[in-house]
C-alpha cells in the first residue's frame, strides 16, 4: 500500500494519527466526540416535538456517547487506513463514530442486565431514570421505569448507529460492504450478551464456556469487527479483511481479559466503578472459571458461593487473594501476553500500509496495558 496523500497529512496530523501518538489520542477521541454530539444534535428537532419527556430521553443518549476511550472508533479509522486514505475524512469520522454509538447501546443494556450501579463514575442509565421516577412522586415502580428507561435508550442508540453508518456521506457501496460487517457485528453482540445472561443464570461456566461468551459478547465487536468495517469503506478484498481478522481477534480477547482483571483489580478511583465489581454482580469471566478450577474444594465454594452477593471491602480483598493463590490472575497475564503474541505477528504478516501497522501496533499496546 502506498503512502497517505500529501492532502491528508494535515487532517492525520491533526488527529494525532501520526507517527507513535496513533489516533487513541486526544485529538482524534475530540474529534469523535464530536461526530456523536453533532448526531445527538441533529435529531433534536424530531424529539424536541414530541415534549420534555422525549428530550429527558435525548439527554440520556448525548451523555450516554460522550466521553470514553473510543477505541472501536479508532480501530475502525485505522481499518480504512490500512488498505486507503480517505477521500473524506469527515465523513469516515461519522463512519467511525457509529461504533461509538453501538457500544453506547450495549453498555446500557449490559449495565441493566448486570444491575450496575455505576458507569464512568456516574449512575448507570436504569438507575438514574429510576431515582428520577422516585423523586418526581410518580406512580408505578420506580425500578420498573429504570428498566424501561434504559432498554428503549439503549434500543434508540442502536438505531442510531446504523443510521449514522447510513448516512455517513461515503460511497453507497462502501457503506453497502460496510453495513454487511456491521449487521454481522450487531448479530454477534446480541448473541454473546445472551450466552452471558444465561451462563449468569446457570451459576457456572468452564473455561471455554466463559472465552466463548468474552469472544462473541466483547472481543470481536472491540477491535475485529471495527476493523472489518473500517476496511471494508476502503475496499478491502476478502484477503485483507482475513488478515486483520487475524490480528483483531486475538487482540480482542486479550483486550477483554485485560478488562476481566481490572473488574476485579482494578483501583476504582481510575476504573470509576466499586472494587471488585464482577465479582459482586457474580460475572463468570475466564478470570473466575479458572480460579474456580484451580482452587482447593472448600476455597473454590467460598468464591463460588461469594459471587452475585453484596460484599464488603474485607470480603473483596478475601476474594481477591483467593484468585490470586490459585495462580488464575497469572494465568490470565500470561494469556494476555500470548494473544497479544499471536496478533502482532499476523500484523507484521498483513498486506497492509506501513503507517496503519504502526498505528495499530501502538493500539495494541493502549488496549492490553491499560488500567482503565
Amino acid at each position: 500500500m502506498g503512502r497517505v496523500p500529501e492532502s491528508n497529512k494535515a487532517w492525520d496530523t491533526t488527529l494525532g494519527s501520526s507517527g507513535s501518538a496513533g489516533s487513541s489520542g486526544p485529538s482524534f477521541r475530540a474529534a469523535i466526540e464530536q461526530a456523536c454530539q453533532d448526531f445527538c444534535e441533529s435529531q433534536q428537532p424530531l424529539l424536541a416535538r414530541l415534549g420534555p419527556d422525549a428530550d429527558r430521553l435525548a439527554e440520556a443518549a448525548r451523555q450516554s456517547v460522550s466521553g470514553g476511550k473510543r477505541f472501536r472508533a479508532a480501530f475502525c479509522w485505522w481499518g480504512h487506513h490500512a488498505v486507503a486514505a480517505p477521500a473524506e475524512p469527515s465523513a469516515l469520522l461519522r463512519a467511525c463514530a457509529a461504533l461509538e454509538f453501538l457500544h453506547a447501546s450495549a453498555l446500557v443494556h449490559d449495565d441493566y442486565m448486570d444491575a450496575s450501579d455505576v458507569r464512568r463514575g456516574r449512575p448507570a442509565t436504569h438507575r438514574a431514570f429510576a431515582a428520577e421516577h422516585a423523586e418526581s412522586r410518580w406512580s408505578g415502580d420506580p425500578e420498573q421505569y429504570g428498566a424501561a428507561a434504559a432498554i428503549l435508550l439503549g434500543d434508540l442508540l442502536l438505531s442510531w448507529s446504523d443510521e449514522m453508518l447510513r448516512t455517513c456521506g461515503l460511497p453507497a457501496d462502501r457503506v453497502l460492504a460496510a453495513l454487511r460487517e456491521f449487521d454481522r457485528t450487531r448479530t454477534e453482540v446480541v448473541a454473546g450478551q445472551f450466552l452471558d445472561v444465561s451462563v449468569q443464570a446457570r451459576g457456572r461456566a468452564s473455561v471455554d464456556e466463559a472465552m466463548t461468551v468474552l469472544r462473541y459478547k466483547s472481543a470481536k465487536y472491540s477491535i475485529e469487527r471495527p476493523l472489518n468495517v473500517g476496511a471494508a469503506l476502503g475496499g478491502a478484498t476478502p484477503e485483507v479483511q482475513a488478515q486483520l481478522s487475524a490480528f483483531g481477534l486475538p487482540l480482542g480477547e486479550a483486550f477483554q481479559l485485560r478488562d476481566d482483571l481490572l473488574g476485579v483489580f482494578g483501583d476504582p478511583a481510575v476504573t470509576g466503578k466499586p472494587a471488585g465489581d464482577d465479582l459482586v454482580e457474580g460475572k463468570r469471566t475466564v478470570l473466575v472459571a479458572r480460579a474456580l478450577e484451580k482452587l482447593p474444594a472448600a476455597d473454590a465454594e467460598r468464591l463460588d458461593g461469594a459471587l452475585g452477593t453484596p460484599l464488603t471491602a474485607a470480603a473483596v480483598d478475601e476474594l481477591r487473594g483467593l484468585i490470586d493463590v490459585s495462580g488464575a490472575r497469572a494465568q490470565v497475564e500470561k494469556a494476555i501476553d500470548e494473544l497479544t503474541g499471536q496478533a502482532l505477528a499476523a500484523l507484521d504478516e498483513a498486506e497492509i500500509d506501513q503507517s496503519a501497522r504502526v498505528a495499530l501496533r501502538d493500539l495494541a499496546d493502549r488496549v492490553t496495558q491499560r488500567e482503565v
